[in-house]
């Protein structure tokens, strides 16, 4: 069975995992759109990697409802595993192997056949960039090469649904933003993709939607931009050519914050383009002069940091 238009490439519904006493997913319920990035945030235990493992059939689920591409995960695990590919946090490369080595065993054990198993190896050898290393051991990679090794091997077997758990964990910016790329890549190839990461500005790019866990439970949900207009904190800064127009600018406008030393103002708004039509109108008649204007929205950083709870030592150490 395969996913259709209605039908999500991930269903979650109420699904709870706990390990002993301790609850790590609370009922928790995900619809991951076909041919999209979805992304699960959250502080470090707030459940995200256990969710993988249940979804990629790691390990079992206490309750809820899961399918994945169309598969009942319950019902019909088997299904579930041959149309999904699995990137860990940690590289899953046999160092005493050549890369092309390391692909050539993945497309043995995907039982693809010596001929296809051959050219599905060169094709991703050539499309991560791995060609030149491919016969050399992987003990030798750095780490940028051994993640897309890694990744290049979560792909032999042409996976609709692949799970991503902190893919670029580790690497420097040049090799994440590769990373990033070849996701970009695999989505417009029609492929969905569901992340976790630590890093927001990854999701942030990458993600279509995004999903915030918090001791086990979604606290919330929606596009990047959805989750920004969610806390406050968005402004307009203006900058003024003298303190003239500073003062006059302060006196017209009120309840608004002076940045020390420079003649600046920050006026809270969101950034639209009516209120900022009004703005400036209302300085305009006062002939007030505005040197520069910059608009300043919430990130990501803001939403985690407004959504999540803080961890005690006590709760990190139980997690």
């Amino acid at each position: 069975m395969t996913t259709t238009a209605s039908q999500p490439a991930v269903g979650v519904t109420g699904l709870r995992k706990a390990f002993g006493d301790h609850v790590v997913l609370d009922g928790i319920d995900l619809e991951v759109e076909a041919g999209t990035v979805f992304a699960l945030l959250g502080p470090n235990g707030a459940g995200k990697t256990t969710a993988i493992r249940i979804l990629s059939t790691l390990i079992g689920a206490d309750g809820g409802e899961v399918s994945v591409a169309g598969h009942d995960l319950a019902a019909n695990p088997d299904g579930v595993r041959s149309a999904i590919g699995v990137t860990g946090q940690f590289s899953a490369v046999d160092d005493l192997l050549t890369g092309e080595e390391n692909l050539v065993l993945m497309a043995d054990l995907r039982h693809l056949g010596r001929v296809e198993g051959r050219r599905r190896t060169a094709e991703l050898l050539a499309r991560f960039d791995l060609v030149e290393a491919a016969r050399k051991r992987v003990a030798t990679y750095s780490g940028g090469m051994r993640r897309r090794l890694d990744l290049a091997m979560t792909l032999v077997g042409d996976p609709r649904v692949i799970f991503l758990d902190e893919p670029t964990t580790g690497l420097d910016p040049r090799s994440r933003r590769t990373t990033w790329q070849a996701v970009r890549e695999l989505v417009a190839d029609g492929a969905t993709v569901l992340l976790t990461t630590q890093y927001l500005e990854e999701a942030d790019e990458l993600a279509d939607r995004i999903a915030v866990l918090d001791r086990g439970r979604v606290v919330a949900e929606g596009t990047p931009a959805e989750l920004k207009r969610r806390v406050p904190g968005g402004h307009v800064r203006l900058r003024f050519p003298d303190t003239a127009g500073l003062a006059a600018a302060s006196a017209l406008l009120g309840g608004v914050v002076r940045d020390e030393g420079e003649p600046v103002l920050q006026v809270v708004g969101d950034g639209g383009a009516g209120s900022l039509r009004d703005l400036l109108d209302r300085l305009d008649r006062a002939g007030i002069d505005v040197a520069e204007l910059s608009i300043h929205t919430p990130d990501l950083d803001d939403v985690f940091l407004a959504l999540t709870t803080r961890s005690t030592p006590e709760q990190e150490g139980a997690r």
